[in-house]
């Protein structure tokens, strides 16, 4: 078990195995810590997969294939902070290829359902700012986006 002291617990269907190998595959920095695999009373099969402790970019989770009673929804997603346009891009790219989708002001499901926030480090300090007039046009410019752009954004706050 994991040494975190809060691990995001994440259910899946029946393809939680999947659903990890894309995860790592995305981030550069993820592994798999451990597989439970189901034993004779179950849940599951003798032998598959029931849960999966994995790591991505220093954060665990774990994934439980859990069957089809529960799904994802929108009240929970995954803020990855970028400090890049690249990151962002690449982020953007890579969460909603194989049937991911799109939303807006940097949100995105991936193929499996889970909601994903790709944010710019500097979009976060633009909205915080206590020059309200600079904060409101970032915040507008936010929202015309689905990914989001920092160049601009940035030209946004600083009234370009």
């Amino acid at each position: 078990m994991s040494e975190q002291k809060i691990v995001t617990f994440l259910w899946f269907n029946d393809n939680a195995e999947q659903a990890v190998d894309f995860y790592c595959s995305v981030f550069k920095r993820s592994k798999v810590l451990d597989v439970m695999r189901c034993g004779d009373v179950g849940p599951g099969p003798r032998g598959s997969v029931l849960t999966i402790t994995f790591e991505l970019e220093g954060q665990q989770y774990i994934a439980l294939n859990g069957g089809p009673m529960f799904k994802f929804t929108e009240a929970i997603s995954l803020l990855i902070q970028c400090d890049t346009q690249d990151e962002v891009d690449h982020y953007w790219s890579k969460l909603t290829s194989g049937g991911g989708q799109e939303s807006q002001c940097g949100w995105l499901k991936d193929k499996f359902g889970l909601s994903w926030q790709i944010c710019p480090r500097v979009l976060l300090k633009m909205i915080q700012d206590k020059d309200l007039a600079r904060a409101d046009r970032a915040m507008a410019a936010m929202m015309q986006m689905r990914k989001l752009d920092i160049a601009k954004l940035v030209a946004a706050y600083e009234g370009k």
